[in-house]
């Protein structure tokens, strides 16, 4: 309050020169004939989703706080300490979100629109770029996401009036506006977060068995389903990674079939799974492939693994790319598949532009770049495919991420072209003189409805790890789409070490905000200092014209004392008879006398101190 009841007043002497009282004053009359605010309007309640808040590898990112109870400004105020910061995204950047931080806010509320798709493309674009540095610091200020509503709006807009007000030109504007301007205290219903503790990560395998001898080769088809954003509870992550999750359903699908049948049930096992912490650097590949590798004498990872195709992003654009940690050998049948895929793309999708990225794994950094890289530490050959052809990408972590962004034509082609390929090297095609501008897939069969109604599925429903439930929907709905095309479909789980935690979750993740109408918390101090001196302005004028008379205890303040009377030609008419011994005063002259006392009063020498304002009231009156 007293900042900024320095913010208002420096504010206002500096636009003007008018008397301190009528300063103190003005506010306090325009409060008492303002008009009461309607119920209805006095309070507004919406949802706000709160920043990420998690711990890996022992490292805490994103906002370390949830509680918050602060007056409501916009971001172009001149003081935003301990102030809640309102701000569009059409108005957002990373400069004033530092600002915002620097001058230590209460907290920062930033305002989505209603649908992502009206957001100008730059808009997004750039928020996409900004998202990772502001995960990338800690910071204790709560920041959340509310959707635009009408009330919200209003309440935007009624902030950014008074805001604005403090910078006016005329110290009347800034009185009016002070007085007048209705203000919004910022409140949430929630407590301060705290670590989810034995929450679990969960991943789902199925596999289809080749036909043949037991040492056939594997073909290991994966993708991670979780979305990532700066908050939780709006990352719905449609391109990355429902794309991926998508192809890697339909691909499922499209083999089953080929697998059900003698004559095309190759000698290739084909083992898939659906991975789960993938953005919280692949915690359910980790754990899968430890206990895959390192917990059991059996496992199809631990035979003859071809190689493993990660999907990642795949729902954009004209370009794929396939992302490797070691250029596969000529020979292979990870050379073979890279081959496959340049074939597919030049002859029967000459609009896609495919190429090969190597980029080694650099295990110094916290995060790996992509998923086949967990492979690859485990000597696997893996790797991605994308069309993104950066891991830095803001694409892949952001809450811009939505359905609209995934183009269906595109997710279909790109389906079958990684289907083609994948038959063509399971089916040998080539070496039979198969033409590489023969499909082996219609557009029958792989269809654009059904793609499409597992990316709404998908993108209906937040995908944050740490919103799915290992009893949710979510994973119940994937299990079972699985279990009608592949066989031996289970779930794996991963809980975090309890000695030393690779992932810490964090609750209060989504709450209730509730923006209550007041006034200026400034305008308490100014209302309270202009009843103050409301009170006070008779005791004022008295000891303007005459004097106090220490008492016994000798300081007015320090205990009884007795009064001085006022110059006599001072003196209320009321008063001049009860002055005793008025004779022995020369006129004109002050003389000390003690007024004579209420009965009960009677043979006291002294008064204390309320008695002698009550006993003075009660002469003013009579």
């Amino acid at each position: 309050m007293l900042e900024e009841a320095g913010e208002v007043l420096e504010n206002m002497l500096k636009a003007s020169c008018l008397p301190l009282g009528f300063i103190v004053f003005l506010p306090a009359v325009l409060l008492l004939v303002a008009p009461p605010l309607p119920a209805a309007d006095a309070a507004h309640e919406f949802t706000v989703y709160r920043m990420q808040q998690y711990d890996l590898q022992g490292q805490p990112y994103g906002t370390r706080n949830a509680v918050l109870n602060t007056e409501a400004r916009t971001i172009d105020a001149d003081v935003l300490s301990r102030r809640c910061v309102l701000v569009r995204l059409l108005d957002f950047s990373y400069e004033r979100y530092q600002r915002a931080l620097r001058q230590s806010a209460g907290a920062v509320v930033i305002i989505l629109p209603r649908t992502m798709a009206a957001v100008p493309q730059d808009v997004i674009r750039q928020f996409m770029e900004i998202e990772p540095e502001m995960l990338a610091m800690e910071t204790i200020v709560p920041v959340y996401f509310a959707v635009e509503d009408d009330a919200l709006l209003s309440i935007y807009e009624q902030t950014q009036a008074a805001s604005a007000s403090q910078g006016s030109a005329s110290a009347a504007e800034v009185l009016l506006h002070t007085a007048t301007a209705n203000g919004f205290q910022m409140v949430t219903s929630g407590v301060q977060s705290k670590a989810v503790s034995d929450w679990l990560i969960t991943s789902v395998e199925g596999r289809l068995t080749g036909l043949g001898g037991e040492d056939l080769p594997t073909i290991v088809i994966v993708a991670h389903y979780d979305a990532f954003g700066v908050a939780p509870w709006l990352s719905h992550g449609a391109d990355s990674n429902g794309s991926g999750i998508s192809v890697l359903l339909e691909l499922a699908r499209l083999f089953s079939r080929l697998y059900t049948y003698k004559r095309t049930h190759a000698a290739y096992n084909l083992l898939f799974f659906a991975s789960g912490g993938g953005k919280f650097n692949y915690q359910g590949t980790k754990r899968w492939l430890e206990d895959n590798l390192d917990h059991t004498d059996s496992s199809l990872l631990q035979d003859n693994v071809a190689f493993v195709l990660c999907l990642d992003t795949v729902g954009r654009g004209d370009s794929l790319h396939l992302h490797v940690s070691k250029p596969p050998r000529e020979g292979t049948l990870q050379h073979a598949f890279l081959r496959e895929l340049e074939t597919v793309a030049a002859h029967q999708f000459p609009e896609v532009r495919f190429s090969m990225v190597h980029k080694k794994i650099n295990l110094a950094e916290d995060m790996l770049a992509w998923e086949h890289e967990r492979f690859a530490v485990r000597r696997l050959p893996a790797f991605t495919l994308s069309h993104l052809q950066s891991h830095r990408d803001g694409q892949r972590s952001s809450i811009m991420d939505v359905r609209s962004r995934v183009d269906s034509k595109t997710l279909t082609r790109n389906t079958r072209l990684i289907a083609e390929a994948l038959t063509r090297v399971i089916y040998n095609l080539t070496e039979k003189g198969t033409p590489p501008d023969m499909p082996v897939f219609t557009e029958q069969m792989i269809q654009q409805e059904q793609l499409d109604s597992v990316m709404d599925w998908l993108t209906t429903q937040p995908r944050a790890a740490q919103l799915v439930d290992k009893d949710g929907t979510f994973l119940s709905t994937l299990e079972h789409y699985l279990s009608r095309y592949l066989k031996e479909v289970k779930p794996h789980h991963v809980k975090a070490d309890k000695r030393d935690p690779e992932f810490v979750f964090y609750d209060q993740l989504k709450q209730v905000m509730n923006a209550y109408r007041v006034k200026p918390a400034i305008f308490d101090l100014l209302l309270a200092a202009c009843i103050g001196a409301y009170s006070g302005w008779p005791t004022a004028v008295q000891v303007s014209r005459g004097r106090w008379e220490a008492g016994p205890c000798g300081s007015p303040t320090g205990g009884p004392f007795s009064l001085v009377s006022l110059e006599s030609s001072h003196r209320p008419p009321a008063l001049r008879p009860l002055i005793q011994n008025s004779s022995e005063t020369a006129e004109g002259q002050d003389a000390v006398t003690r007024l004579p006392s209420p009965p009960h009063l009677e043979g006291r020498a002294s008064l204390s101190v309320a008695e002698t304002l009550n006993y003075r009231a009660f002469l003013c009156c009579s």
